[in-house]
């Protein structure tokens, strides 16, 4: 695409890991968010704050969003103060939050009879990976929205894939991260299996890491369960809750059935029950330790 502003609306673990790599990649980036601790940081980071998402809609053609609930995105798009209370045309909505398609669907709707685009981007990959550019889009929709602003997404992932008619990106993040909610699991389980054995975890760690045991899960979340660190967290388990809850509705839609899934979706809600929302989803290796009777050597 031709111009070079980007907006970002939502500026939470994600949205504020994506800005600096667009700003290296040339962009001017306005972003816009409720919280004033994260505008604060997001203007320390170099970015350009308004106090609105109708202010975004009205300075780019190009308008990142990346939210926690489907009322987010019917304010951003709908509400008093949104793209379309904003009166602007030709604008793409780049919407990447993980949320059911029918919320979609709606927003893009809503968007096109203003005149706008919305493609169904959601991402692939946690916040710590987001800051490194180390993401996946599956982005589906309009074809010629996604070449307008194909620019705009390389420029905060590694890997872009089109996957078609709006909804499959959506449809293809659910089967990723049902895969991510198993793989973080059978991590956790596999620590715990080992320190209940006796072995040392980072001992674990560094031989299965290289194996056919290992998973891009291990090696994101392995290090994290060695050192009982879990925050700063990449993805909260109160976030993550909404994402298992979204993949579980719908595969139930599709009549499929998901065992794996349902099991390692019980952790995360033992998570949850134990005040562990706030931490990262690495956090049920200390669920499944308590579960285990595993003590650590201090």
């Amino acid at each position: 695409m031709a111009q070079k502003r980007v907006g970002i609306a939502g500026l939470g673990i994600m949205g504020s890991a994506i800005a600096p790599n667009l700003m290296q990649a040339g962009f001017d980036v306005i972003g816009y968010d409720p919280d004033p601790e994260r505008v604060e940081a997001f203007k320390q980071a170099g970015g350009r704050a308004v106090p609105g998402v109708a202010a975004l809609a009205k300075e780019t053609d190009a308008l990142i969003s990346l939210l926690p609930s489907i009322k987010a995105l019917e304010d951003i798009v709908s509400g008093p103060l949104g793209i379309v209370a904003s009166q602007v045309t030709n604008l793409v909505l780049i919407e990447c939050s993980t949320l059911p398609i029918a919320a979609k669907i709606k927003a893009r709707d809503a968007l096109a009879a203003s005149g706008n685009t919305a493609l169904d981007c959601p991402l692939s990959g946690t916040g710590a990976q987001a800051a490194v550019k180390d993401l996946g889009a599956y982005a589906s929709g309009e074809r010629d929205a996604y070449e307008r602003v194909k620019s705009v997404i390389d420029g905060f992932c590694s890997e872009v894939h089109y996957t078609g008619e709006f909804g499959n990106g959506s449809k293809m993040k659910f089967v990723a991260n049902l895969l991510v909610s198993i793989h973080n699991a059978s991590t956790a389980e596999a620590f715990v299996l080992g320190m209940k054995a006796g072995l040392d975890p980072q001992d674990i760690q560094n031989v299965v890491a290289g194996g056919a045991g290992g998973s891009r899960m291990f090696d994101v979340r392995g290090p994290m369960m060695v050192e009982e660190t879990y925050e700063p967290a990449t993805m909260k388990v109160s976030i993550w809750q909404k994402d298992v809850s979204i993949i579980g509705d719908f595969a139930r839609q599709v009549d499929c059935p998901v065992p794996l899934f349902a099991a390692a979706a019980q952790l995360y809600s033992a998570a949850m029950a134990r005040g562990l929302a706030d931490q990262d989803t690495a956090a049920i290796c200390q669920v499944m330790e308590e579960m285990a009777r595993v003590e650590r050597d201090k």
